[in-house]
């Protein structure tokens, strides 16, 4: 019994540790629109769907919105199942 309050008091000391160690940072405007831009691209502008081309830069779009898991999972299953 002593072996398993021990085991606890040093688990909440550690999570305890773990949960007020971490320093807050703060990011500018200017940060956020740089980070925001890396995930979603450029190549989405001057786009209009109607060529191919056009096509490309709004598939490649997504793909950084994909890759940065803005959706969730059921959101990709339903776009997977309406595209066949």
């Amino acid at each position: 019994m002593k072996l398993i309050a021990l085991a606890l008091t040093a688990a909440c000391a550690l999570s305890a540790a773990g949960c007020t160690s971490t320093q807050q940072v703060y990011a500018s405007k200017d940060q956020i629109n740089q980070a925001a831009r890396a995930v979603v691209g450029t190549s989405l502008i001057g786009a209009r769907g109607s060529t191919r081309a056009d096509q490309d830069k709004i598939d490649e779009t997504v793909a950084g919105l994909s890759g940065a898991r803005a959706w969730t999972q059921s959101e990709c299953a339903r776009h997977d199942a309406a595209q066949q």
